[in-house]
């Protein structure tokens, strides 16, 4: 039986949690071609704009190099290295373009694609990597009948348009040797445009395909089955069986903090058995008798069972019991209509310590 879900039954899209943790995990769409489209215009632009002063400007170097050696004496070691550091830098001023602008462009439609940023995973070791199981399935999945296509799509693209620039034509190496030797660059450099140029047209509906097709491609794999969709849900919302069980903990810490409440009470309201209300009034701090423990059924008897191991008075006040058990709630004041009737009581109990004293 497969650990994994087929892709049959991931018939859900993913969900906005799956596609952060995709996310963060450096799991993204990428197409591969627009940095080749990037790089190939580029390559086209240095070719039209930069090319022929960086070109003549070395011929210019080379030609003055050659009509006048007496500038340069090679008596030594150190003339030669020179030379051949003078040669590089002059070289160095033609490449610097093709060596600068076309890795920029490429970097540039990568970070276009999705913003630059460290992911640790992608560079973790993964069994996956080197299974030949999932190599098996790279290879002859959907992604690499993908990858195939696309790759006979370029190498048809290009052996086509390298046969209409240069061989559809017989006259075009004809005229390349017939031409003025210092005319040879500048007729090299216009069928490399026109070479690039076509190039160019072939990659970008390339490009536009892949980049459509790495979306729907890894929208297609986040896909989800309704089963994991029920999962993640009860991850995020919390499992109904645990939050039950820390709701039941939580009422009974509540519950024992309550009853441990209960000596500091100075009276307790009760009806007979279901009702009890524990009240606290010092007039020294408590500008109103303050309910600090009350229960119904088994809660209100050891309510009035604890009172009754502290020597607090109860008071059975049907009424007056189940109103303060309804209105009131643990460490609130009570509400002003219960002013008059609580004070009998405390009245009674001040009235009874003076007595008793």
């Amino acid at each position: 039986m497969s650990e994994a879900p087929d892709k049959e039954s991931k018939t859900e899209e993913a969900t906005e949690q799956k596609i952060r943790n995709a996310v963060e995990k450096g799991n993204l769409p990428f197409s591969k071609e627009a940095p080749i489209l990037a790089s190939v215009i580029a390559f086209l632009l240095i070719a039209v704009f930069i090319a022929t002063p960086s070109v003549a400007k070395l011929t210019f170097f080379l030609a003055e190099l050659i009509d006048r050696p007496e500038d340069w004496l090679l008596n030594s070691s150190e003339d030669i290295g020179q030379l051949f550091q003078v040669l590089a830098m002059a070289a160095g001023s033609a490449l610097l373009p093709i060596l600068v602008i076309i890795p920029l462009a490429g970097i540039a439609a990568s970070a276009l694609q999705n913003a630059p940023r460290f992911v640790g995973e992608r560079i973790r070791p993964q069994a996956s990597r080197i299974s030949l199981a999932k190599g098996w399935t790279r290879i002859f999945g959907r992604s690499g009948q993908v990858e195939f296509l696309k790759s006979l799509f370029k190498l048809s693209a290009t052996s086509l348009v390298v046969f209409f620039v240069f061989f559809k034509s017989n006259s075009l190496f004809t005229e390349a040797i017939a031409s003025d030797p210092r005319a040879l660059p500048e007729f090299i450099r216009q069928n490399v445009v026109r070479l690039l140029a076509a190039n160019a047209v072939a990659i970008t509906f390339l490009a536009g395909f892949d980049l459509a097709w790495s979306r729907f491609h890894w929208r297609s794999e986040l896909r989800m089955t309704k089963q994991e969709i029920k999962d993640e849900h009860k991850q995020s919302e919390g499992d109904p069986l645990v939050k039950s069980r820390l709701r039941s903990l939580g009422r009974d810490r509540a519950r024992r903090r309550m009853i441990a409440s209960v000596p500091t009470a100075t009276l307790i309201v009760a009806n007979p058995t279901h009702f009890s209300v524990a009240l606290r009034y010092h007039p020294a701090k408590d500008g109103a008798p303050v309910v600090v423990a009350k229960g119904q059924d088994l809660i209100a008897l050891k309510i009035r069972e604890v009172a009754e191991e502290n020597g607090i008075p109860i008071f059975e006040d049907v009424q007056l019991a189940r109103s303060l058990y309804k209105q009131m709630q643990v460490d609130q004041m009570i509400a002003p209509e219960f002013y008059k009737a609580v004070a009998e009581l405390i009245q009674f109990i001040n009235s009874r310590q003076r007595h008793i004293s």
